[in-house]
């Protein structure tokens, strides 16, 4: 082997080096920018948790004011929303042991279902 093929390959593994070194640049910048968003959506998170906080104790306040129980209808309105969840994870738990596509029936269930409380 002559010294010219020696630099030869030794000028293809520094190309690649050299590539592979700007890709790891690329990375570096591009997960910083995610830090980054991620720290701006936290705080924007956070921010919106505050402010529905606030918006929660001004609207309990409100409904006392005239004269109406705010927890029993959050309460209510709690139960209501983990009773439409109920047959959402029952669909899911039938089509998961139904791997095989025959979760028909369970969907017949959820349309009986909404159209049961949208009656309402």
């Amino acid at each position: 082997m002559g010294l010219g093929s020696t630099a030869k390959k030794i000028q293809g593994i520094s190309d690649r080096a050299e590539a592979m070194y700007k890709q790891v640049q690329k990375l570096q910048q591009r997960i910083t920018g995610l830090e980054e968003e991620m720290d701006e959506t936290h705080d924007t998170v956070a921010r919106m948790d505050h402010q529905l906080t606030e918006q929660r104790a001004l609207l309990l306040a409100i409904a006392e004011e005239q004269g109406l129980d705010g927890e029993e209808i959050l309460a209510e309105a709690a139960i209501d929303e983990a009773e439409l969840e109920e047959p959402a994870d029952a669909e899911n738990a039938e089509t998961a042991e139904n791997s095989d596509g025959s979760a028909t029936s369970s969907n017949a269930t959820t349309e009986a279902t909404a159209g049961d409380t949208t009656s309402e």
